[in-house]
């Protein structure tokens, strides 16, 4: 039992530890922010542009673009809670680098998966709040009426999804063991790769055969449709479960699969000297 407490206590460390970080560079988050908020106005606004390039005006008859506009900002918000959990999962190691305490850390005496898990806890914290707020600014622009909306089906799907792309992260957060110069921005390609097939920005169905056939491994898709159905459709949670359990399968399966992976790049970045490192 007091070894479980102290294991605990070190989880809550990690999380406190990153919201220091955010208080000493509140202007960061602050930047961050509003590069945020103005990212998913853009791409909400294309909704309405569509209406105009079609030829017929923004309230062109041929396209609802109320309907386009709450499409593109579903995707957008949930895709920025999905993608802020990845990368600051991913940025374990460069945060360690970042600190001066690499070496410290991964020489403690506390399991790895305790480290993660205060990384995680914080993730998806830190990622809830951020989309709440972008969410509310959102909202205020462009008068959206949630009342008949599943929110908290909407956030269920969201925190399901939240499981896999811990397990990514966590396997994507070994290259900057392994390549300490450029690993960071080499585990970029995971989420490029998986904002290209999830339908993010459009239907999977517009995918060409290989891509769409790509989709149904990845646990966007799933989120992306469980959300949308929640707060377009007012789909009940009973009802969702259909695209809540690919997610819960996958991250019963990626997060050990992760673990594993980080544990082998951490036992060579200890043989090979890596560890201090700085680029």
């Amino acid at each position: 039992m007091a070894a479980l407490s102290m294991q605990l206590r070190a989880s809550y460390a990690f999380m406190e530890r990153n919201f220091n970080l955010i208080k000493r560079y509140w202007t960061w988050e602050l930047v961050w922010l509003v590069y945020s908020v103005s990212d998913s106005l853009a791409v909400s606004f294309i909704g309405l542009g569509m209406g105009v390039l079609s030829g017929g005006g923004a309230a062109a008859p041929n396209i609802n673009t109320g309907y386009l506009v709450l499409y593109l900002l579903i995707g957008t918000l949930v895709w920025r809670f999905l993608s802020q959990i990845f990368f600051w999962i991913t940025d374990l190691i460069n945060i360690e680098r970042w600190e001066g305490t690499i070496e410290y850390t991964l020489m403690a005496p506390i399991h790895r998966i305790t480290h993660m898990a205060g990384q995680t806890f914080f993730a998806v914290i830190y990622s809830l709040v951020f989309t709440g707020v972008i969410l509310g600014v959102t909202a205020l622009v462009f008068k959206i009426d949630l009342s008949e909306s599943n929110l908290a089906g909407a956030l269920v799907v969201m925190l399901s999804g939240s499981f896999s792309f811990i397990g990514v992260g966590i396997m994507s957060s070994s290259l900057p063991l392994l390549f300490p110069e450029r690993g960071a921005q080499m585990s970029n390609v995971f989420i490029a790769l998986l904002l290209l097939i999830s339908g993010v920005y459009y239907p999977v169905s517009v995918l060409p055969g290989v891509l769409r056939k790509l989709a149904v491994i990845s646990p966007a898709t799933y989120v992306l449709e469980g959300v949308r159905k929640a707060l377009l459709d007012g789909t009940p949670t009973i009802e969702l479960w259909k695209n809540i359990w690919p997610v819960l399968l996958m991250g019963l399966a990626l997060i050990p699969a992760g673990l594993w992976v980080f544990d082998i790049a951490e036992r060579y970045a200890k043989r090979s000297g890596k560890l201090h490192r700085n680029g």
